[in-house]
């Protein structure tokens, strides 16, 4: 594990960084264009904002499908194993612990980026619901392939509910992934760290921090 002086510890590498940063955009563009063509609002226009959804769709999949192998590939899948140790000391925490003071149950290490919550959450998120919204957007993109693709019993409307409700899913996690972002020793660090990598070890001591998580 990489330190600094000034009580930092390397936590997040530059493709964890890339791959944070892209999907926030792109989940943010994709529901605006994807409001747009719902009708809640005008700004690209209908048809263009239909053309732009679909190819920060295509964007999205293709960036899934690469960060689906660098998981794969690099071990870091192991971050995302689910655990029920510590459950309960952490949402103690979250419910009012911090609120009190306290110090976090599960403090960050290289090994173990995620509390149980964010393991459970996560996994939740990258194994079930963003699949489950680029499934929905393809077969709604491919509408018109369908009876050649042997998919002629479906309903075009529930597929669109099905996406709908899978957006404001995502919606939600977006809303209370901003505002665990504000949780940390000041309402930035967390952001701070995932704009370089650093994180600010819990005691500022980076030679005690070392032989916790040796």
């Amino acid at each position: 594990m990489s330190a600094q002086g000034n009580g930092k510890f390397y936590l997040y590498t530059r493709y964890e960084r890339f791959w944070h940063w892209l999907q926030a955009a792109l989940i943010i563009a994709l529901a605006a264009t994807g409001f747009e063509v719902h009708g809640s609002f005008t700004l690209l226009g209908y048809k263009r904002a239909v053309t732009v959804h679909s190819a920060l769709g295509i964007t999205w999949l293709v960036a899934f499908a690469f960060f689906v192998f660098w998981v794969a590939t690099t071990g870091e899948w192991k971050q995302y194993v689910p655990t029920t140790k510590k459950m309960f000391e952490v949402m103690r925490y979250y419910g009012y612990g911090i609120f009190q003071g306290q110090p976090h149950p599960c403090p960050k290490t290289p090994d173990a980026k995620h509390n149980p919550l964010q393991r459970l959450t996560y996994l939740a998120l990258a194994a079930a619901l963003l699949p489950f919204m680029m499934l929905t957007g393809l077969l709604y993109w491919l509408y018109n392939d369908w009876a050649a693709l042997g998919l002629g019993g479906l309903s075009l409307s529930a597929v669109a509910v099905a996406h709908l409700l899978g957006a404001f899913a995502i919606l939600a996690f977006l809303v209370v992934h901003v505002y665990m972002t504000t949780t940390g020793h000041t309402p930035l660090a967390h952001v701070k760290a995932m704009c370089t990598g650093w994180e600010d070890a819990e005691d500022g001591k980076p030679e005690d921090w070392e032989k916790r998580t040796a």
